[in-house]
């Protein structure tokens, strides 16, 4: 048997069929919630195939090569990231070559692989050098590796106006801290210190970098304690996808209502036209497919980060579950921004559900995220297959020479 077929046949496929249910049943919504565009959902839908077909190059090339090789990619990919989302528009948008993409996203994975690599290597490069051993070794040290790369990420994309993609490194550099073995005493510390500056941050921080960020949280705030709002202005979003969500039912209004009948506020063009398919999607999910739908699309996201945490489980080195734990944040903070301001339990904040909206950037880095806890699952045992070899191939060369 050839390395690449056992590759191929060793690979997750529970993994790989979740991912691409998730990926049809979002071409399917896509093409109900653009129907209101110039170019109409069928357009869009087609588009989304096109990311999804360039996005399974990526998975699986991504996959079938050992994810340690990555550590070369992790600080080029934050970089460029970086200098994009610099240069990029007020909404976090880089336009190359007529076509428009979120560098927040590559960021992210970048990011993520950078601070992966290098708590990796520390320890090693701590081995190898004995008089900054100690040093190298330090909580200190891990902190301020992730702090610098996650709160430089942060601030950068907040300043950029994308405030949804700036908090999904909250939740991200918390996961890794634990996976990186921080001491209990030093998170509670943390925590206590994010506690304490919270009113700084509202009040100081957040207008400083961002124009809406505050009256968003204030709009959330009033519509929390049920305090009155304009629904016809700032809560204007928040109200409507909210009630879409709760007057769904159990069987909804069905796939592409008609207008007509009255019962269907995404028909009636009451959900935000231009952002129905990315930012609301699950609101008109929920409305169309009703509770049941719901369901199945919340149980299917379940179903694939439970199956991450198993392959994380099997890691064969940090890198590995830093990796796949970074992974699975990343996914679970999407998904409950997304969700969660669908039904006022956060703020209207503009981030895409993973696999689901339409946006071509975060399709195809989501698709090369899941390639990377692919091959950490296709790669677990590949330091004792070599040694099996080794041995077996010594053992015939000792039988030979007899």
């Amino acid at each position: 048997m050839t390395p690449l077929l056992r590759k191929l046949l060793g690979l997750n496929w529970p993994l790989i069929l979740t991912m691409y249910g998730l990926l049809a049943f979002g071409v399917f919504s896509i093409e109900s919630a653009a129907r209101h565009l110039p170019h109409g959902g069928a357009y869009y839908a087609d588009r989304q195939k096109m990311w999804v077909l360039l996005g399974t190059v990526v998975y699986f090339s991504t996959a079938l090569i050992d994810y340690r090789w990555y550590r070369w990619l992790g600080l080029p990919l934050w970089i460029a990231g970086m200098g994009l989302m610099a240069m990029s528009s007020k909404v976090g948008q880089v336009n190359v070559g007529g076509v428009e993409f979120q560098p927040a996203q590559i960021v992210l994975a970048g990011g993520l692989v950078l601070i992966a690599c290098l708590l990796q290597d520390l320890p090693r490069l701590g081995n190898r050098i004995p008089k900054i051993g100690w040093l190298l070794n330090e909580p200190f040290l891990k902190i301020a590796i992730i702090g610098i790369i996650a709160g430089g990420s942060f601030l950068l994309v907040m300043k950029k106006g994308d405030m949804g993609s700036a908090l999904v490194w909250l939740p991200l550099a918390g996961v890794l801290l634990l996976i990186a073995g921080i001491p209990f005493r030093y998170l509670s510390a943390m925590g206590l210190l994010g506690v304490a500056i919270l009113p700084i941050a509202f009040y100081v921080i957040l207008p400083a970098v961002s124009d809406r960020g505050p009256q968003r949280l204030d709009t959330y705030w009033r519509m929390l304690h049920h305090k009155e709002v304009d629904i016809l202005d700032e809560a204007y979003a928040a109200h409507r996808v909210s009630v879409a969500v709760g007057k769904s039912g159990w069987m909804g209004t069905g796939w592409y209502a008609d207008a007509y009948k009255g019962d269907s506020l995404h028909a009636s063009g009451f959900i935000p036209k231009a952002t129905a398919h990315n930012d609301y999607i699950f609101a008109v999910i929920a409305e169309e497919q009703g509770f049941r739908g719901s369901l199945l699309l919340i149980t299917s996201f379940a179903l694939l980060m439970v199956l991450c945490l198993f392959i994380g489980a099997y890691a064969r080195d940090p890198m590995g579950r830093l990796v796949v734990g970074g992974v699975v944040s990343i996914f679970f903070a999407h998904i409950f921004e997304n969700i969660g301001m669908c039904v006022l339990l956060t703020p209207i904040t503009g981030i895409p559900l993973p696999f689901i909206s339409y946006s071509g950037t975060f399709a195809v880095i989501s698709m090369f995220l899941l390639g990377m806890v692919q091959s950490v699952w296709l790669h677990r045992d590949v330091d004792r297959l070599r040694a099996e070899e080794e041995e077996a191939a010594a053992a015939l060369k000792a039988i030979s020479t007899r």
